[in-house]
């Protein structure tokens, strides 16, 4: 304990000041991208925008994967123009695209307003990480890195707790409250965030970004980082389903009323803490945020005990863990089922997710590990990407429970008028289905639950997660030991 208190004293204000602005960022996007789905897709009477699941999945899918390719950029930008300069640039980027997200309706304003806040996203990323680098040295990055990940964590736990109580009032207040906090990320880095020294870039910004391509390009060549790469991209895409697709499922199939029931008959201040809509039901975004809750808990202590695996057999291990808690979220209607396939979904995570660039920086050739560790970004890329489309389209057709009651409707011959922006609204078409089919809201669920099983997606998922365990499998035997 004496030696972990010296390895604390040992770092400088701005390891410190950085975490704080971490912190802060993650309560920001994880405030607004953890509800985000239900925002996009939510009935338009309830202040959400009721989009398709298919547009939702596009403008997820796209723009966050773009925020991940950024960096490539922007980290030369900082390197260039100093980290307290580009720090300043991000906030106000973050600040005014948070709070113009609350501000626009039409799917074209808010995809360009979500790409403003990509760009902001992007620039912030790269620093702060670097930050952390620059402050930390071999006696004290091991530390300074784990209490990174648990402030990262702690971040992404409150931002969307404070989320779910202020969409109860107005969904505009979620994103001013991103805004908010991101302004006091500005203020620290204006009057307390001193820049560590660095080695400053002389060379032209045109050629410093030419050379970062390049280097990617050399990188890639190496067939087993590029064979690596590809596979983790279906981890990825299986793990983005959490925040994709996860906080949807519960909204429309869960039955979080009972959940909510069950809790307030033995704690009920607790059942009243999640019931953050004050509508007797346990808030979806609520039941996604145990995965940070189990994080900040577990993560050391899940690191402790894969540390002494290699990190591939801890990635295959952990992926399948993570598979078959994400699938099993998917399969049931039982909130209490679901967080315990959450906290299985989470034992995965904290074993599989840290061992990715722990293993990109194993295979690096010693004098090529920042040139490998620059890649180690396409998979979040590419997993956002499709995670995306499986969200989106594939959602739609076989889960989306607009989509299926509108079959349900016209299969049984009823004629409801359809669902538009200035019009019909989700709530209106659910009550007037309830009203045609003789059944209460919860009846209806059921019977679509029944009648079309929306669960199936669950397989989608299980293959996913199946094949890429697999391919890591097969690429550790007929690859590394080839």
């Amino acid at each position: 304990m004496s030696s972990f208190a010296v390895t604390l004293k040992k770092f400088p204000a701005s390891f410190w000041w950085a975490n704080t602005m971490e912190l802060f960022e993650r309560w920001a996007w994880y405030g607004m991208f953890i509800p985000l789905a239900l925002y996009l897709t939510g009935s338009t009477d309830t202040g959400a925008l009721g989009f398709s699941q298919a547009e939702k999945g596009t403008l997820m899918g796209t723009v966050v994967a773009i925020l991940y390719i950024l960096p490539l950029i922007t980290g030369a930008l900082a390197d260039k123009f100093g980290f307290r300069k580009t720090l300043i640039v991000a906030y106000l980027v973050l600040a005014s695209g948070y709070y113009a997200m609350g501000q626009v309706s039409s799917y074209s304003h808010v995809f360009l307003v979500f790409l403003w806040v990509a760009l902001g996203a992007g620039l912030f990323k790269p620093v702060v990480q670097a930050t952390v680098g620059k402050t930390t040295d071999e006696t004290t990055s091991s530390i300074g890195f784990g209490i990174f990940y648990m402030i990262v964590n702690i971040g992404a736990f409150i931002g969307p707790i404070v989320a779910s109580i202020l969409r109860g009032w107005s969904w505009s207040y979620v994103f001013t409250a991103s805004a908010i906090a991101i302004l006091v990320n500005l203020v620290i880095v204006i009057f307390f965030f001193k820049e560590p020294d660095r080695e400053k870039n002389t060379e032209p910004l045109g050629k410093s970004i030419k050379t970062i391509f390049k280097n990617i390009f050399v990188a890639l060549s190496d067939m087993k980082l590029l064979l690596f790469l590809i596979i983790i991209v279906g981890f990825w895409t299986m793990y983005n389903q959490l925040f994709y697709t996860l906080p949807v499922f519960i909204d429309q199939w869960v039955h979080t009323a009972a959940m909510f029931d069950a809790i307030h008959k033995v704690w009920p201040w607790l059942a009243s803490a999640l019931d953050t809509q004050n509508v007797g039901a346990v808030a979806a975004e609520m039941l996604v945020n145990v995965d940070a809750m189990f994080i900040v808990i577990l993560q050391i202590a899940v690191s402790t005990f894969v540390m002494k695996y290699k990190p591939l057999n801890a990635m295959i291990v952990g992926i399948l863990i993570c598979t078959i808690g994400m699938s099993l979220t998917l399969l049931t209607q039982n909130g209490f089922f679901l967080v315990l396939s959450i906290f299985i979904f989470a034992l995965g995570e904290m074993s599989s997710s840290p061992k990715t660039s722990e293993y990109i920086a194993r295979i690096a050739p010693k004098d090529k590990v920042a040139l490998y560790m620059g890649c180690s970004f396409l998979p979040y890329a590419g997993g956002n990407f499709f995670a995306g489309q499986i969200s989106g389209g594939v959602y739609e057709k076989l889960s989306d429970k607009v989509s299926l009651l509108e079959k349900a409707v016209a299969e049984n011959g009823f004629v409801i008028p359809a669902i538009s922006d200035g019009g019909f609204t989700q709530n209106e078409y659910f009550t007037r289905a309830g009203e045609l089919f003789g059944m209460n809201q919860l009846e209806l669920t059921d019977f679509l639950w029944q009648t079309y099983h929306p669960m199936r997606i669950w397989y989608v998922v299980l293959g996913i997660g199946l094949g890429t365990v697999l391919l890591l499998w097969l690429y550790d035997k007929l690859i590394l030991k080839s």
